[in-house]
């Protein structure tokens, strides 16, 4: 019992010696692991948290922040993936796991799968949608061009530019197009032309290359800055069958960066053949007008009283005679109707007129104060009266009032 008592060891013992052997094993400081990734958590640390599981067992793994920035995508639940780290005994809660230090999904491209990811987000926020895409301008006078200045790219670009459109001023920001630095680099360059050196349009691009040399142009913030930029981006990034996210998010993607030249400006002869033609179009549309009036001042000049003025001033002055007699004989006919009326009207005066009550041997007296008499009442004797007859005043006295039934 005294020989066992000095085995025993505490767990903190157990567990350390455990994570020693396991540490010595070399198969096990350098191990590929394949599996479906479960329980993942992207802790804010940066810190990467999950399960590897099979249809038989499962292995914890972490891949810390160092390691986690270097990923060209973002793990998830159910994905396949196959990971590449050491196995190591955790000693706190006395369990291994795998520290992972690299990964990329099965059977898919890790740079292809980073690829669809970010093109499935931006595509869901409708940075590729058509209708928020500006159009290029017809005739720009500067275009702006970000690529290497050393590459085979922009001299083709400045050498199309110079053939097709002598007149449009071309003006290279130059920017690495490979490598982490890049697309910090080609968003400075959109920045440039967005803020300080205004063009036209602009073309952002490179040659072709593997998908590694062609990646800078799938950087998240890079499609987002072209998509912010208030100047039109033609997207002219390797060969015809490369595709890149700029060129999704781009007002217009170019197959190669000759093409995008071909697209940002029009050709000298071409442009002159639609003035030509606009200047014929113009000419004979102005010809065709003037002809018209040409012919509609024929028809005025042959007109009577074009050729004979005297027979319109004949015509009016026979007018203004019918107007006048017109005009006589209205105001005549108006004149005898208020003639009659005033006769009618004088006559019914005439009948209610007291002088015509005098006239038949009536007459009417009146009072010293010049009330009229219509009473006995209203006088007595000694009053003076005057007695209105036809054709005067008779003054005279009261000597009897008689009142008569």
């Amino acid at each position: 019992m005294t020989e066992e008592k000095k085995n025993i060891l505490t767990v903190t013992q157990l567990n350390n010696y455990i994570k020693m052997l396991i540490d010595s094993d070399g198969l096990l400081s350098s191990v590929f692991v394949k599996g479906e990734i479960s329980n993942f958590t992207n802790h804010r640390s940066g810190h990467l948290y999950f399960t590897i599981k099979d249809e038989g067992s499962l292995i914890r793994g972490v891949m810390f922040r160092s390691a986690a920035s270097k990923l060209k995508f973002v793990p998830e639940n159910g994905m396949k993936i196959i990971a590449h780290g050491r196995v190591s005994a955790f000693v706190r809660d006395g369990q291994y796991q795998l520290y992972v230090d690299d990964m990329q999904p099965d059977g898919i491209g890790s740079l292809y799968f980073a690829f669809e990811q970010l093109k499935k987000k931006l595509e869901s926020e409708g940075l590729f949608d058509p209708r928020r895409k500006r159009p290029l301008p017809k005739i720009p006078a500067r275009v702006g061009i970000i690529t290497s200045p050393t590459g085979a790219a922009v001299r083709d670009i400045i050498n199309i530019l110079g053939r097709r459109f002598p007149f449009a001023k071309a003006i290279l920001y130059p920017a690495l197009v490979q490598g982490p630095e890049a697309p910090e680099q080609l968003i400075a360059g959109l920045s440039h032309f967005n803020d300080s050196c205004p063009v036209d349009v602009i073309i952002i691009g490179r040659g072709g290359g593997s998908i590694e040399d062609l990646w800078a142009f799938n950087d998240e913030g890079l499609a987002r800055a072209i998509a912010a930029s208030v100047i039109p981006v033609i997207s002219a990034v390797g060969h015809e069958t490369d595709f890149t996210i700029c060129d999704f998010v781009a007002d217009r993607r170019a197959p190669t960066p000759s093409a995008a030249a071909e697209i940002a400006v029009p050709e000298t002869a071409e442009l002159k053949e639609k003035f030509n033609y606009i200047i014929t179009k113009t000419a004979s549309s102005l010809n065709q007008i003037i002809a018209q009036k040409k012919e509609l001042l024929r028809l005025h000049a042959t007109r009577r009283p074009l050729l004979s003025p005297e027979r319109l001033t004949d015509d009016r002055r026979m007018l203004v005679l019918s107007l006048h007699d017109r005009m006589i004989r209205t105001v005549e006919s108006s004149h005898l109707l208020k003639r009659n009326l005033l006769a009618k009207y004088g006559a019914q005066l005439d009948a209610l007129s007291p002088l015509a009550i005098l006239s038949r041997g009536y007459s009417v007296s009146f009072a010293g104060d010049g009330r009229i008499v219509r009473s006995t009442e209203d006088v007595k004797p000694g009053d003076s009266i005057q007695i209105k007859v036809t054709d005067g005043i008779i003054h005279g006295a009261v000597s009897k009032v008689e009142q008569t039934l």
